[in-house]
């Protein structure tokens, strides 16, 4: 398996992770995610890929081709009255195909990214993580993650 940047060759295994981990969080919270829908347009996700500051890594067989990916954001803190100057590289979605589960493909792509953040000079590495994804909040402790801040919600439909 290597791990490398994302490119156009690589846009429909992409959408359809990208798909798996929308219905994980559409079947977990219907009342915010529609199920069905698409996060970017083909257009969009050629941006991305082509973004520094949006660098998208794939993890990818030999034989089954493009089996994970890592979305992340660059975020930088610079000038602030109240923090310090800070470089964060932002996970933004983190999904190894459901049929690859188990295999350490995620911790590969999440060591791949903790040492590019390393290399390139980064303060720390962060992400969200949506509290119906028990499995992926695990995974994230085991790799070294703390909370750093909760969200919090008050429906008010109820």
């Amino acid at each position: 398996m290597i791990i490398r940047r994302a490119s156009i060759k690589d846009l429909e295994r992409v959408n359809e992770l990208l798909r798996q981990v929308l219905e994980v969080h559409a079947s977990g919270r219907p009342d915010i995610f529609m199920s069905g829908s698409k996060k970017y347009t083909d257009e969009e996700l050629l941006a991305i890929f082509e973004n520094d500051e949006t660098p998208v890594f794939v993890a990818e067989d030999e034989a089954l081709g493009v089996v994970g990916y890592a979305f992340c954001i660059v975020k930088e803190i610079c000038g602030s009255h109240i923090l310090h100057d800070r470089r964060e590289l932002y996970i933004d979605d983190l999904c190894v195909d459901e049929k690859c589960r188990g295999k350490h493909i995620g911790t590969a792509l999440f060591r791949f990214v903790e040492d590019f953040a390393k290399i390139e000079g980064f303060d720390a590495v962060t992400l969200n993580v949506w509290a119906l994804n028990e499995s992926a909040m695990r995974f994230y402790e085991k790799c070294g993650f703390k909370p750093l801040k909760t969200v919090m919600e008050k429906p008010l439909g109820e």
